[in-house]
């Protein structure tokens, strides 16, 4: 029963995360009661209860004693959080959401290959041009190619040295899983993109480094933008 518990917190805490994301219910609505979460997903009342206060965690849901629990704005919410952004991907991610990330990226990522042209070892930087050679080898297989693409931006801020910007680790991954679906049909002409990255970093050009990023970023952001 002890192994269970930890198993069946998380399948409630994902199932209300997706359908609080989704809109079900609403920023400013009340999640139900204990009693009906217990019944409808066959739990005891501590899993309900840990599962709540792993949603209030994440930003998701506020909650007072006798008020009961209630959805927060969305602007309140852990968007960098690595489990949020898989739930919006399942809920079926809006263009402004995809968007949003999107932005988001091209104000961190940039910075970050700048920092890697500066201060990546040579380990580093292998492991940033290996990932880069792996993306053009697999590009015509989704699967591998998603991983290289998320090998090649985790090496980035891997080599910035900077613990903030590696503790990005899971909601870089996490983006790339969500976006990904729709931007395949451009991941071959985005390639010359991160070989001028990799190259900059390669020869420790900074300012290079940070401009081949934008001009990445800037490619997959038009065509969410446009598609």
């Amino acid at each position: 029963m002890t192994n269970r518990k930890p198993a069946r917190t998380s399948s409630v805490v994902e199932q209300l995360g997706i359908e609080i994301v989704g809109g079900n219910p609403p920023p400013g609505g009340t999640l139900s009661a204990e009693p009906m979460l217990e019944a409808r997903f066959q739990v005891s009342r501590s899993v309900v209860r840990e599962a709540v206060r792993m949603l209030a965690a994440k930003g998701l849901v506020s909650v007072r004693q006798r008020h009961g629990t209630h959805v927060r704005p969305r602007h309140e919410w852990s968007w960098l959080d690595r489990d949020l952004i898989g739930w919006i991907a399942a809920s079926g991610i809006s263009q402004a959401d995809l968007l949003a990330f999107a932005e988001a990226r091209r104000i961190i990522e940039p910075e970050a290959a700048a920092l890697a042209a500066a201060r990546a070892t040579d380990t580093q930087r292998e492991a940033i041009s290996a990932a880069y050679a792996a993306m053009a080898r697999d590009r015509h297989d989704p699967d591998r190619a998603i991983s290289a693409d998320k090998a090649f931006h985790l090496a980035v801020l891997d080599a910035t040295h900077n613990p903030v910007l590696q503790s990005l680790h899971g909601a870089i991954d996490a983006l790339l899983s969500a976006i990904f679906d729709f931007t395949v049909t451009v991941f071959e002409g985005n390639l010359d993109n991160h070989g001028a990255v990799a190259a900059a970093i390669q020869r420790r050009d900074a300012n290079a480094a940070r401009e081949a990023m934008r001009s990445l970023l800037s490619y997959t952001s038009d065509y969410l933008e446009h598609r």
